[in-house]
C-alpha cells in the first residue's frame, strides 16, 4: 500500500490528479484497502461502492460541466459521504431500521454539487440514528469507535466520516451539523470540520426546505483541506430556498493571502452557561496562548448568552416534530426514544411559547453582533469532556452538574446553530491519556474565509499537523 499517498493531503493529492501523475482509479484501489485494513476494527465506512465510483472515474475527464479551473475541482478525488445524505443508487439508511434497505434513485443537491466538481463518492459513513446524538451508533450497523482509544466514543452525529478521516480511509468527508454533530466529532478524532453559514451549501430535497438550523459541511484532516472542499461544496440550488451564490472568492484564498485576526475571546464555558471538564479547559486556554504568540490580542470575554441552552433545545423540538412527525405516527416501535423524546417536546410548545423562543433567538444574535464589533472570534472548547465510553449512551454528567437531557452535554456547539454563524474544530492538544481535545473558534455572520485563516494559522503553530491519518489503537 501507498502509505506515503494514503497521508498524503488532499490538495497535494488533488494537484497530482490535475498533473496526471496519479489516477482517480489508483486511488480508489487504495482508499479501498485501506478501508478493509482497518474498518474492520472502528466500523465507520458502513456502506461501500467502489463500482459505481470506478465507473464515475472513468467518466472523470469529462468534467461534467464544471471548468477543470474551478477552486473547488477536485479532479476524480475520492470521498465519503455521511448516511444521512442519499446518494443515487447506494444504500441510505438514515441510521435507521426504517431506512434499512433503502436505495434511493437520485443524489441530494449537495452530493449533485460535489460530483459535478470531481468528486467520487466511495461509501457512506456511519452516523446515530436521524443523526440524534452525540454517540454514533444505530440498530443498522452498530457503534463506530474512536481510533484514538477503540473503547470511545467518536462523538456524532458525523461519527463515521471523522473517524474515516483520522485512519486514512478518505482524504475528504461530509458532515452535517444541526447540534455539534460535525464539531464534535472532529475534536474526538483529532480532525478538522466546519460548521459554515446556513445556505452556503445546499440541502435538496427535505422536509423542511426554509429551517436554517442544519447545515452540511466540510470535514478534513488539515485546514487547508477543509477550505479546499468548502470550495468544491457551496453553491446555489433550485429546490433549496435559502441557498445562496458562491462568493466571488475562494475560501483558499484567505489561507494563502494570511488572513489574521486581531482580537480574539476566550471563554471556558459560554460565560458560566455549564461544565466542563478541568483538564479539556486547561488545554484549551493554553493553546489561545499560541494566538498570543502570534501577535494576536486574547480577552477573556463573553456575551451575554443565558437562556441559550433552552432556546436551542425549543427550536429543536419544533424542528423534530415537523421533520419526523409523520415517522413517529407510523414507526414508533422502530425510534429510538431520545428521537422520540425530541418529537414529542415539540408537540408540547404553544405559539406563545415558540413565539418566546423566536425573540430569545433574535437576542442572542444581536448579542453576538455587537460582540464582534470589539472581536474577530470567540474561542471555546468544542466539547466539555475528552471522548468518552462508547458503551455510554450520552455524557449525563460532569464535574457534579447532572444534565437534563441526552443534548445537554453539547451546549458550547448551540451558539453557531442558533446565530446562524460559521464555526469551526481544530486540533489544540492531548489529554494526559492520549485522546484529542478540539478548539471551535466561531466566526460572524458570512465570515467562513476569514474563519478559516484564522485555523489555519493556529493549526501550524500547534504543530498537530500529521497526527493523522492513524492505526486504530486498541486498548
Amino acid at each position: 500500500m501507498n502509505r506515503d499517498l494514503l497521508n498524503m493531503p488532499a490538495t497535494k493529492v488533488v494537484d497530482l490528479l490535475k498533473r496526471g501523475e496519479v489516477a482517480p482509479a489508483e486511488l480508489i484501489d487504495l482508499a479501498e484497502k485501506r478501508i478493509a485494513e482497518v474498518d474492520g476494527t472502528i466500523n465507520a465506512t458502513v456502506t461501500k461502492c467502489f463500482d459505481r465510483a470506478r465507473a464515475k472515474a472513468a467518466d472523470i475527464d469529462k468534467a461534467m460541466d464544471i471548468q477543470t479551473s474551478h477552486a473547488g475541482w477536485l479532479a476524480g478525488l475520492p470521498v465519503l459521504v455521511k448516511d444521512l445524505n442519499e446518494v443515487e443508487g447506494v444504500r441510505t439508511t438514515y441510521g435507521s431500521t426504517i431506512f434499512a434497505d433503502f436505495i434511493p434513485k437520485r443524489s441530494d443537491a449537495m452530493v449533485e454539487l460535489l460530483e459535478r466538481r470531481g468528486a467520487i463518492v466511495i461509501g457512506k459513513s456511519n452516523t446515530p440514528e436521524f443523526g440524534a446524538g452525540a454517540n454514533t451508533f444505530n440498530d443498522v450497523f452498530g457503534a463506530t469507535v474512536n481510533p484514538w482509544n477503540t473503547k470511545m466514543s467518536v462523538g456524532g452525529s458525523s461519527g463515521g466520516s471523522a473517524a474515516a478521516l483520522a485512519t486514512g480511509q478518505c482524504w475528504l468527508a461530509t458532515g452535517s451539523d444541526f447540534g455539534g454533530s460535525l464539531r464534535t466529532p472532529a475534536a474526538f478524532c483529532g480532525i478538522v470540520g466546519m460548521r459554515p453559514g446556513p445556505g452556503r451549501v445546499p440541502r435538496a430535497p427535505t422536509t423542511l426546505p426554509f429551517a436554517d438550523l442544519g447545515v452540511e459541511g466540510p470535514m478534513a484532516r488539515t485546514v487547508s483541506d477543509l477550505a479546499l472542499m468548502m470550495d468544491a461544496m457551496v453553491g446555489p440550488d433550485g429546490e433549496d430556498p435559502i441557498s445562496r451564490e458562491a462568493p466571488g472568492y475562494s475560501f483558499q484564498s484567505g489561507i494563502k493571502q494570511g488572513l489574521s485576526p486581531k482580537r480574539i475571546a476566550f471563554t471556558p464555558d459560554l460565560g458560566g452557561l455549564g461544565p466542563v471538564d478541568p483538564e479539556v479547559a486547561s488545554i484549551c486556554a493554553n493553546a489561545m496562548r499560541l494566538f498570543e504568540g502570534d501577535g494576536v490580542g486574547v480577552d477573556l470575554a463573553c456575551p451575554d448568552l443565558s437562556g441559550l441552552i433552552e432556546c436551542f433545545k425549543d427550536h429543536r423540538a419544533v424542528y423534530y416534530a415537523g421533520a419526523l412527525k409523520p415517522l413517529l405516527e407510523q414507526h414508533r416501535d422502530k425510534l429510538k426514544p431520545e428521537v422520540i423524546w425530541n418529537i414529542e417536546s415539540g408537540y408540547t410548545m404553544t405559539g406563545e411559547s415558540y413565539g418566546d423562543a423566536m425573540r430569545e433567538r433574535a437576542r442572542l444574535f444581536n448579542a453576538m453582533a455587537h460582540f464582534f464589533e470589539t472581536y474577530d472570534l470567540l474561542a471555546l472548547p468544542t466539547a466539555i469532556v475528552p471522548p468518552y465510553p462508547v458503551e455510554q449512551r450520552y455524557v449525563e454528567e460532569v464535574n457534579g452538574h447532572v444534565f437534563d437531557s441526552y443534548i445537554d452535554w453539547v451546549y458550547p456547539a448551540f451558539l453557531a446553530t442558533m446565530c446562524s454563524l460559521p464555526a469551526i474544530s481544530v486540533p489544540c492538544g492531548m489529554t494526559e491519556s492520549g485522546l484529542p481535545v478540539g478548539l471551535q473558534l466561531v466566526g460572524k455572520p458570512r465570515g467562513e474565509r476569514a474563519l478559516l485563516a484564522a485555523a489555519r494559522r493556529f493549526e501550524e503553530a500547534a504543530g498537530l499537523l500529521g497526527d493523522v491519518p492513524l492505526d486504530p489503537k486498541t486498548v
